[in-house]
């Protein structure tokens, strides 16, 4: 059975399976927020990882064992992020997580796999400091993966697109006050700092507020040609919803969030034209992309076809085959042997974003590269290609010294 072919009856019966295993079976944690604002990405994270999951079992498991995932909501709250956190490791004894979508959960709670030497695979998580949070000397041996744009990928690219692309001389940036937002903007500002460029105003807000007058009329009276953001998909509708009531209009570029549909769907009309950096826009534009759509919508029978976070689902279908071909390559479910099998993984992993070739080492633990991320646009309700150039090179490689650019 493959992806093309395995039905919704698998999948459904993989998750409702999961706690009947026998005890030989691999546990590995899935932590995500799959209520609140943040679900779209918590929940379409934890669906790829379900599909990929299933798939692996149905072809016998790995070294003979089926996979047991063990999921937690963990609600985008970072006191509860360490709760699963410590619940994962204490109770369930997880061999590793994959997971984590917000900033501010993350950097929380993963010292606690620091501290037991057990990996970590961030699938959404963003924020620069993630993987660097553990670093020599003071920690010889990093746990922490991720297998998703950091945040100073994606502000570049958004930079590059206000400034180089579009000509901006005058932007505004509007945060959220969470880790991921507030980090986000240091990003922003030090790319921006990069090209002589000042913000003409810099405005934060908190997740749940819905009236972003105040600080839309500050990048207004500014003369803001541009408003670049770092939050989520509610808050960033009440942007877009925002200067509709100013009768003020101008582009919003943003991290990749911008692609969330509960920002698509809130916003509507006026959510058209933004733009954000993806790692994966749902096009069957390869047969690997054709095949993994088509499996999440027989399994998961989205609303008009569309993933609720399609970057999200592809980054947790492939974090979960990262994860098989290291415990595969191990020969053991020891975490220390498993962060070694991922620093120097000798199989190709063939995923959605790429086909993964030695996307680690022991000192870089970034398996994505800038040269692998394209620019998104929202259009009609989807987030579709912003250059048909990027949608003809939909699949590259991780970039290294001697990598295409």
């Amino acid at each position: 059975m493959n992806i093309r072919t395995m039905p919704v009856v698998a999948v459904l019966a993989f998750a409702a399976s999961c706690s009947a295993f026998a005890a030989d079976s691999i546990k590995i944690g899935v932590s995500g927020p799959y209520t609140g604002g943040s679900s779209p990405m918590g929940a379409s994270m934890r669906d790829g990882v379900r599909l990929a999951a299933a798939e692996i079992n149905a072809k016998g498991g790995i070294l003979g064992r089926k996979i047991e995932l063990v999921e937690r909501d963990d609600q985008a709250q970072n006191d509860r992020g360490v709760q699963v956190a410590q619940e994962l490791i204490n109770k369930e004894h997880v061999v590793a997580t994959v997971g984590y979508i917000n900033t501010g959960v993350s950097l929380a709670s993963q010292r606690f796999y620091e501290e037991a030497r057990i990996p970590v695979i961030n699938n959404v998580s963003t924020g620069s400091l993630v993987t660097k949070q553990f670093l020599p000397p003071e920690f010889p041996d990093n746990y922490i993966f991720r297998n998703a744009a950091n945040d100073t990928i994606q502000s570049a690219m958004i930079v590059r697109e206000a400034i180089d692309v579009n000509k901006y001389t005058k932007v505004a940036i509007l945060a959220d006050s969470t880790n991921y937002g507030q980090l986000g903007r240091e990003d922003l500002e030090k790319a921006l700092a990069a090209k002589n460029i000042k913000p003409v105003a810099v405005e934060k807000f908190n997740v749940k507020d819905v009236d972003m007058t105040a600080q839309l009329l500050k990048a207004k009276e500014a003369g803001a040609q541009a408003i670049l953001t770092y939050a989520i998909g509610p808050e960033l509708a009440q942007i877009a919803n925002g200067m509709e009531k100013l009768g003020w209009k101008v582009p919003m570029i943003g991290s990749w969030t911008l692609s969330m549909a509960n920002f698509i769907d809130n916003a509507g009309k006026n959510g058209e034209g933004a733009r954000m950096p993806q790692t994966f826009i749902q096009e069957p534009n390869t047969p690997k992309r054709k095949a993994f759509i088509a499996a999440y919508q027989q399994a998961y029978n989205p609303p008009n076809g569309r993933i609720p976070s399609p970057v999200s689902a592809a980054q947790g279908y492939d974090s979960m085959y990262i994860l098989a071909a290291a415990i595969k390559q191990a020969g053991d479910t020891d975490g220390v042997k498993i962060r070694q099998a991922l620093e120097n993984l000798q199989e190709k992993v063939d995923g959605v974003v790429t086909t993964y070739d030695h996307p680690y080492t022991h000192d870089d633990h970034e398996a994505i590269t800038m040269n692998m991320v394209v620019m998104g646009q929202v259009k009609d309700g989807h987030v579709v290609y912003a250059n048909a150039a990027d949608k003809a090179n939909a699949v590259r490689e991780k970039a290294s010294g001697k990598a295409k650019k």
